[in-house]
């Protein structure tokens, strides 16, 4: 689709400029680029290639092609399945035998009766699925083509095509708006008249068709898939309405695809819904509300639609700002790839405000939480289904969102959090027979609780409190009495679970989780399942820290809390094993387990993100996760070299962490249009890498702030302000010659921190309407 001067314009310069610092001359004398573009030469290839818009709810993928553009569509709520409720029926009645022989050593026999009567029915969840696509054809726009450029500006949330061919210059930008709940495209040419397209409808799902209302609106109907290994029909209908507003022209039906003819410019409003109201509600109407969408934003200019939609994003995307010196001015395929020899700081933070770009557009109040591709996704079955992990893929998706001044995105989540305390109540008394709630390893739509794919990745209790802790953050860090208040029963519920279910161990006297897994390990004795592992005592000691504190705070202290507490006290100690390394399961098994270099690192999670574990105040067991790390090896799939850049920023080694960073940043790890490529592609690399470069700036422990803690030799200078603090703060930053030059920390309620740099530290009281300054020599 690009002329071969261009295609080989491209692929020179991406051969030739390998290293940052061997740039080609031109782009060394430039003047700064648009630090907030990702920009190509060519149109998208394949998926991976292709660029996103988001408003949260809807997603499109857009490819950039001439004469031939795709927007892969998406709307979170089209999955498919239906309400239902995977609790084994024989699960609660096998637990204890489960247990005992868990506890008696025998793993494999427990996993065998654990996969026959404890796992969930039906063993898989739903899959998140695609929306289909809209096609644009316009012919003849393919000839001769030059000066093509296609680009996303996450300042902005547009996206822009612009090509020459046949001596007509045309333009194509694309938006997906939070204020009108549309994607909305504007088609432009320098020369009237010159806007010929064919408009229809592609979709791989299996129940869909697409036909014309009147001449300029297009409706793709459609139902998500039924579940495997289900036989209840699916739930799910969509809606896609397309209208075309031209300006001067025609447009005409032709079956089921639209005519454009001879307009000067035309603009394309697209609008999908589904009958999803909620996780056990599915009345909506969806035509009634695209209709309705449709005629609201077709009352208004895409110059309106845009200038709105794009004052909204800026409201979010404009309140932290990174700044690491300027990069070179090339595309951005070329700077990702020369991440293999070279280093980008730029790119660094350019892929720190991708990944806020990406979880705005696929997380705001009203919407599903951002999924394992956030809410891009073009297949029917994605990898592991698109849905909810919880052992680290969903935390880990939101991990920047409160330091990064994000809150409003986290409210999907935390509302899914609340779902699930209802699914999870059922699933905590039909299966344990216990109080409270949980959830195992994964949840979908549906907000299934049950434990799913197999023992050995399933039957682990803990995610439901690990996601629990996530409303704990939201109260710390926007300290709302009415927020906590409002969440405390969900608080409440995940730790009572426990206080019904942890088990004494024969051996130790410990309480301990059983059956659980350390997530998704094996151990060298016949499967996963074990009893305790380290990651369920540090994810319980902060669950029952956080209730407690939390009951104390609002006044609720009682005889369930005090029973939390005396549960706290008897969970087993992180322990150290024979080569030095923080151990992962009760028993010293990490050397001898099949895979030493496993992805998951569970038994850090008390490293980060919680903070357990830190070297000024636990250096041995700071000394033993080191050395778990260093076992472990550095690069991993993309979600889990991210965690390792955190972690080696908690341990407080910058340089190490850099490594690992700019592993992620090259060709294995990230795709070309800034996607993690896990392989293949998941968003939480996306978030956790954004996580981690805040890692190295600073730390924040609510009473503790350490300022540029882990910052790397490769940062020698640069800034980033608008950091949200714990306790309503926030903080500015910047550093020269790698020491800190000044920063700037203000909070709202009055209160004291400990603000440490390297080695030294000082009292600081914020007052509000009060900065407070801080130089190097405030620490001298």
């Amino acid at each position: 689709m690009t002329s071969g001067i261009t295609r080989r314009g491209a692929l020179a310069a991406a051969s030739g400029g390998a290293a940052a610092l061997a740039l080609p001359a031109a782009a060394q004398r430039r003047s700064r680029p648009n630090r907030h573009e990702l920009w190509y030469t060519q149109p998208a290839a394949k998926w991976t290639e292709a660029l996103p818009v988001g408003n949260g709810r809807l997603g499109a993928m857009i490819f950039g092609g001439t004469a031939k553009e795709q927007l892969q569509l998406n709307e979170d709520t089209v999955w498919a399945g239906a309400p239902y409720d995977p609790v084994n029926p024989r699960a609660k009645g096998a637990l204890d035998r489960v247990r005992a022989l868990v506890f008696a050593g025998k793993f494999a026999e427990a996993e065998k009766l654990a996969s026959a009567d404890v796992m969930a029915v039906p063993i898989k969840q739903a899959p998140y699925q695609t929306a289909g696509s809209l096609l644009i054809d316009m012919p003849g726009a393919d000839a001769d083509v030059t000066g093509y450029r296609r680009s996303l500006d996450i300042g902005t949330a547009v996206a822009e095509t612009r090509w020459t061919a046949g001596g007509v210059t045309y333009r194509r930008r694309v938006l997906a708006s939070p204020v009108d709940q549309v994607i909305a495209v504007r088609i432009e040419a320098d020369q009237p008249g010159a806007i010929n397209a064919r408009l229809g409808y592609s979709c791989p799902l299996k129940q869909w068709r697409a036909a014309a209302e009147g001449d300029d609106t297009l409706v793709l109907s459609g139902s998500g898939d039924p579940q495997k290994e289900r036989p209840a029909p699916a739930a799910i209908r969509f809606e896609a309405r397309l209208r075309v507003l031209p300006d001067g022209g025609r447009v005409s039906a032709a079956g089921d695809a639209l005519m454009v003819a001879g307009a000067d410019a035309v603009t394309l409003l697209i609008a999908i819904a589904t009958n999803f109201r909620r996780f056990d509600d599915t009345s909506g109407d969806p035509a009634a509300t695209t209709r309705d969408q449709i005629a609201r934003a077709s009352a208004k200019s895409f110059a309106t639609i845009a200038a709105a939609s794009t004052t909204e994003h800026r409201r979010l995307f404009d309140r932290v700002r990174l700044d690491l010196g300027d990069g070179p001015d090339l595309p951005t395929d070329q700077r990702v790839q020369a991440m293999r020899t070279g280093d980008d700081p730029a790119l660094a933070a350019l892929y720190f405000d991708y990944a806020r770009y990406l979880l705005i557009g696929s997380s705001r109040p009203g919407t599903q939480p951002a999924n394992l591709q956030g809410i891009w996704n073009d297949r029917p079955t994605p990898p592991w289904e698109s849905k909810y992990t919880i052992n680290i893929n969903t935390e880990m998706n939101y991990w920047p969102a409160e330091a990064a001044a994000l809150p409003e995105c986290t409210e999907p989540l935390i509302r899914m959090v609340e779902e699930l305390a209802v699914t999870g109540a059922r699933t905590a008394r039909e299966m344990y027979g216990a109080r409270g709630w949980l959830c195992h390893h994964n949840t979908d739509l549906w907000r299934a609780t049950a434990p799913i794919d197999g023992p050995q990745w399933g039957l682990w209790p803990t995610g439901g409190a690990w996601l629990a802790l996530h409303l704990w953050d939201r109260w710390d860090y926007g300290r709302d009495r009415a927020f906590l208040e409002r969440v405390f029963p969900v608080l409440h519920g995940a730790a009572l679970f426990f206080v019904d279910t942890l088990q004494r161990d024969p051996k130790t006297g410990h309480l301990v989780t059983n059956p659980s897994i350390s997530p998704e390990n094996q151990h060298p004795f016949g499967g996963a399942l074990c009893a305790g592992p380290a990651m369920d005592n540090q994810i319980l000691r902060d669950l029952f820290d956080r209730v407690s504190e939390a009951a104390r705070i609002l006044g609720r202290e009682d005889e369930g809390t005090r029973a939390m507490a005396a549960a706290r006290a008897r969970l087993a100690p992180d322990r150290v094993g024979k080569a030095g390394q923080l151990q992962e399961w009760a028993e010293d098994w990490d050397m001898e387990a099949p895979e030493r270099n496993h992805r998951h690192v569970s038994h850090l999670y008390a490293l980060y993100p919680s903070h357990q574990i830190a070297p000024d105040t636990t250096p041995a067991l700071a000394a033993a996760a080191k050395r778990t790390l260093e076992l472990r090896g550095d690069e991993a799939t993309g979600w889990a070299t991210a965690w390792r850049i955190n972690l080696w920023a908690r341990l407080r080694d910058g340089d190490h962490a850099h490594r690992i960073l700019r592993f992620l940043l090259g060709p294995e790890r990230t795709y070309p249009n800034l996607f993690d490529a896990h392989p293949p592609f998941q968003i939480d690399g996306n978030f956790g890498g954004a996580a981690g470069m805040l890692e190295m700036l600073v730390q924040d422990r609510g009473d503790t702030l350490l300022l540029l803690p882990a910052l790397p030799s490769a940062w020698p200078q640069g800034s980033v302000s608008g950091v949200r603090l714990k306790g309503r703060g926030t903080l500015d930053l910047s550093w020269r010659g790698g020491k800190l030059v000044s920063s700037r920390l203000r909070g709202e309620l009055g209160d004291t921190r400990r603000v440490v740099l390297g080695d030294r530290e000082k009292q600081v009281r914020l007052a509000p309407g009060r900065a407070v300054r801080l130089t190097a020599r405030d620490f001298a």
